[in-house]
C-alpha cells in the first residue's frame, strides 16, 4: 500500500519535540525505525521514553533523539491521520450521501471511506466488507474501541441487496468477532422506506436481540435524500412511515430493557420531528451516548441552554470533518493525538475566532439554523435540495441568500458545525457571507453566553 511520510504542522515550544530540533515542515520517516502508517501507530511508538525520529529537511535525511518521560507526549501536530491510502469503500449502496453531492466541490468531499481507522478516531461509520484477520488482531490488541459499524439490516440477503456488494451479508461475522473480543461497538441503522423498515425493521431488531446483543447502542436514523438523487426507489419518509419506526424503537426499547437492562436502540431526532413527536425525556437516552449521530441532539441542547449541563456533550464535528487534514481526535480525546500542541482552544464554550463582530450589544439576534431547526432564521438548504435540513450541511451560498434580506447591524450567529477548517462546504468563508456573522460553538451552553452579551 502506497505510503506517504507524515508533515509537521506545529510543534509546541519547550516540548520533547521542540527540544530535539524538530520543526514545521519536517516529513517523518520513521520513528524508532518503524514507519508509522498512521496517526495511532504514531502516537504508540511516540510514547517510548527514548524516541528517534528519521526526518527529511529541504531533501537532507537526519536523526533527532528525543528523550523524554515515558508518556509524555511529543508535541508534534502532523498534517492527516493517515499516511498510508484511506482503505475505501467498494459498496453501492442506493442511500449514500456521497453519491448525491452537488457537482463541483472539493475533490475530498466525494471520497468514500470504510475504514476501522477513520471509524475510531472520527466515529466514521465502517460496514466491515473490508475487514480482514490482521485488522481484527490490530483492533484487539491495540484496544481500538469504541467502533461504529454500520449494520442497516441483519438479514444477510437484504443487506448484501442494500449495499449492493455480495459480501455485504458475511461480513457481520466480524462484528461478531470484535464484540467476541470485548470491542464496544455502536450499531447504526439508515431506514429506507419501503427497502429495510417495516417487517424487515422487526426483524433486525430480533436479529440484534438473539446475535448482538452485547452491541453498545444502535441508532435508526432516516435515510437523507438530495436533489441529486438518481434512485428512483429511494425517497423520504412520509409522516406516517415515520410514526411506524418511532413506535416500533419505542416498543424494541421496553424488550430490550426487560431483556438487557438498558434501551439499546434509538431513533434520531429528525424521526420526532418528521413524526411531530415530543422528544423524549432526557434520562430516556441513556448518557447521550450517540449524540454525534443525531441521537439525542435536541434535549442536549435544551439541557445545555437551561443551564442543566455546563459541560458540553461530546465534539461537534461537522459533515465530512476528516476530510482535507483536519486534525483526528485520536484516543477520543480533545486533543491532537499526535501530541497537544496548545495552539488551539479545544473545548472552549466561547465564540471561535473566525468571523468579523462588529455588531453593538444590545442589537437584535438572529440565530442561522438549517430547516429541522426552525425556530429562528431558518436556512432552506438549496445547494443539496430534497430533504436535507440539518444545520451541519448549511452553506455559505444558502446563508448569504437569506442574509441578503435581513437587516444591517444586527446580531447572526452561525454554529460551527457547519464549518470544516475555517470554509463551508461549498468553499465560501464567514467573510464572504453579506452580513457581520459570530461564530459559535454548536452547543447551547456557548448559545446561552452568546445571547447573555
Amino acid at each position: 500500500m502506497k505510503q506517504s511520510a507524515p508533515t509537521v504542522v506545529a510543534v509546541t515550544t519547550d516540548s520533547p519535540a521542540s527540544r530535539a530540533g524538530l520543526c514545521v515542515g519536517d516529513e517523518v520517516r520513521s520513528i524508532n525505525g518503524v514507519s508509522p502508517r498512521d496517526i495511532i501507530e504514531w502516537r504508540l511508538l511516540a510514547d517510548d521514553a527514548e524516541v528517534d525520529l528519521e526526518i527529511v529537511r529541504g531533501g537532507i535525511e537526519m536523526i533527532l533523539e528525543v528523550r523524554k518521560r515515558d508518556g509524555e507526549t511529543l508535541g508534534a501536530e502532523v498534517s492527516s491521520a493517515l499516511f498510508d491510502r484511506v482503505r475505501t469503500c467498494d459498496n453501492h449502496c442506493a442511500f449514500c450521501f456521497i453519491y448525491q453531492l452537488p457537482p463541483g466541490m472539493r475533490r475530498s468531499l466525494y471520497l468514500k471511506d470504510d475504514d476501522y481507522r477513520l471509524s475510531f478516531l472520527y466515529g466514521n461509520f465502517t460496514t466491515l466488507t473490508r475487514f480482514t484477520e490482521a485488522d481484527l488482531e490490530r483492533v484487539v490488541t491495540e484496544g481500538l474501541s469504541p467502533l461504529n459499524v454500520s449494520i442497516h439490516a441483519t438479514d444477510p440477503s437484504v443487506r448484501s441487496e442494500m449495499l449492493r456488494n455480495p459480501r455485504g451479508g458475511m461480513s457481520l461475522r466480524w462484528l461478531r468477532q470484535l464484540l467476541n473480543h470485548g470491542i464496544t461497538v455502536n450499531g447504526q441503522l439508515v431506514v429506507c422506506p419501503g427497502v429495510n423498515d417495516g417487517p424487515i425493521l422487526e426483524d433486525t431488531m430480533i436479529g440484534i436481540l438473539d446475535r448482538y446483543p452485547d452491541l453498545n447502542s444502535v441508532a435508526v436514523v432516516p435515510l437523507g435524500i438530495s436533489r441529486y438523487n438518481t434512485e428512483s426507489a429511494m425517497r423520504a419518509h412520509t409522516r406516517a412511515e415515520a410514526e411506524a419506526v418511532v413506535d416500533l424503537v419505542a416498543r424494541w426499547q421496553d424488550v430490550f430493557m426487560s431483556v438487557l437492562g438498558r434501551r439499546m436502540v434509538f431513533a434520531a431526532d429528525e424521526y420526532y420531528l418528521m413524526a411531530e413527536r415530543p422528544f423524549p425525556e432526557g434520562e430516556e437516552y441513556e448518557g447521550f451516548g450517540m449524540h454525534e449521530d443525531g441521537i439525542g441532539m435536541a434535549r442536549t441542547f435544551e439541557w445545555e441552554f437551561t443551564g442543566r449541563l455546563e459541560v458540553p456533550t461530546g465534539p461537534q464535528s461537522g459533515f465530512f470533518a476528516w476530510v482535507d487534514g483536519a486534525p483526528a481526535e485520536g484516543y477520543r480525546a480533545v486533543r491532537n493525538p499526535a501530541g497537544d500542541t496548545g495552539l488551539r482552544d479545544h473545548g472552549s464554550a466561547v465564540p471561535v475566532a473566525l468571523g468579523r463582530r462588529s455588531a453593538p450589544d444590545g442589537a437584535p439576534v438572529g440565530v442561522l439554523t438549517g430547516t429541522y431547526g426552525a425556530r429562528v432564521i431558518v436556512v432552506p438548504n438549496d445547494h443539496f435540495g430534497g430533504n436535507t435540513g440539518v444545520t451541519g450541511l448549511m452553506v455559505g451560498t444558502d446563508i448569504s441568500r437569506v442574509l441578503e434580506g435581513e437587516p444591517v447591524g444586527h446580531r447572526y450567529l452561525v454554529p460551527d458545525v457547519c464549518l470544516s477548517e475555517g470554509r463551508f462546504l461549498d468553499g465560501l468563508t464567514v467573510d464572504d457571507l453579506p452580513r457581520t456573522v459570530e461564530v459559535v460553538p454548536t452547543d447551547g451552553i456557548a448559545l446561552r453566553r452568546a445571547l447573555g452579551r
